[in-house]
């Protein structure tokens, strides 16, 4: 096997909470607690969970937009958090972002073009009479047309600006593309169309993904490999197939239990977990999910379970396994 793009290593992302006349720290959210993922060349790596789970802040602590707590970030060889502001500023083309909200990533005020052909003007990439050339290029990979390049935000429908979105990362020519939910606020129709775009585009570019989303049945479509995400805890990982056929934690069954069946006649077991996802400032003692497990045994409570190797690339950190 190569060598990873980019590992992440025991990350730690902790937020303080401040209270008091003196605004001293009181305790911590504890957003991530310790994740580590490797994700090779020209793989989709898929970051699955509930809301509040702490894919996105695993996402932004990677590209720097929020500073770690503890941990290491390898990309390319290179620990991100080493390199000074210029270093950093070098290698940011290579890592791109692209956000949830298509409409609120966009300033309303300033025309696609401008918004697309931006960051190659400020990092010097092309030459400024080169730069509506390349807009209109990625523009036209991205399934839109060239007439586009001189419209605002406003303009455009939820898809459009989703693709908008794509082109922004695009256009640096990135190794790396961390997509933070990219498809949960389209209509199931333009989903569909935005995956195959992110998968013809992964075909004739090379790209890696890190695939942020809460729905396993978007994942599936595209992913090689699956992490489960709970509250700040990685719960299991494994090859897309792998995981779908043989789900060990009890999370991730009654995650897989909830993706809709296209086939009416064939019924899935329903798992309902039972109240809410525990807050992290104050998570549960021993094993995480322990508070809304139907299966959870005394052990669970106290003891934390460790990430344990199950053959074929597959981990899982349950007692019950």
């Amino acid at each position: 096997m190569s060598e990873p793009l980019l590992e992440v290593n025991h990350l730690k992302k902790y937020f303080p909470i401040k209270a008091g006349l003196l605004n001293r720290t009181v305790g911590h959210v504890r957003a991530v607690d310790d994740i580590s993922i490797a994700i090779q060349p020209g793989e989709t790596f898929g970051l699955v969970g509930e809301s509040g789970s702490g894919k996105s802040t695993v996402g932004k602590s990677i590209v720097r937009l929020t500073e770690k707590t503890a941990g290491d970030i390898i990309f390319k060889g290179q620990d991100l958090y080493t390199l000074s502001p210029q270093e950093m500023r070098k290698i940011r083309p290579q890592l791109q972002l692209i956000f949830q909200d298509p409409y609120g990533s966009l300033n309303p005020r300033v025309r696609v073009g401008d918004a697309i052909g931006e960051a190659l003007i400020d990092h010097g990439l092309v030459p400024a009479g080169e730069v509506r050339e390349r807009v209109e290029e990625v523009l036209a990979s991205c399934g839109l047309s060239s007439y586009h390049i001189d419209r605002f935000p406003h303009e455009f429908s939820g898809g459009q600006r989703q693709r908008i979105g794509i082109a922004r990362a695009l256009v640096l020519n990135p190794d790396l593309i961390i997509a933070d939910e990219p498809v949960s606020a389209l209509d199931v129709s333009i989903q569909a169309q935005i995956i195959n775009l992110f998968r013809h585009l992964q075909e004739t570019r090379g790209l890696t993904y890190l695939f942020i989303s809460h729905d396993l049945s978007v994942v599936e479509h595209l992913c090689t490999r699956i992490g489960v995400m709970y509250l700040g805890t990685m719960m299991e990982t494994a090859p897309r197939d792998e995981l779908f056929k043989n789900p060990l934690h009890p999370y991730t069954k009654a995650l897989l239990s909830a993706v809709p069946i296209p086939i009416p006649k064939l019924k899935r077991d329903r798992i309902v977990l039972k109240g809410d996802i525990p807050s992290p400032a104050n998570p549960p003692s021993g094993c995480k999910f322990h508070t809304r497990c139907p299966f959870a045994v005394e052990r669970c409570k106290s003891e934390v379970p460790e990430f344990r190797h199950m053959g074929s690339e597959h981990y899982v950190a349950c007692h019950l396994v």
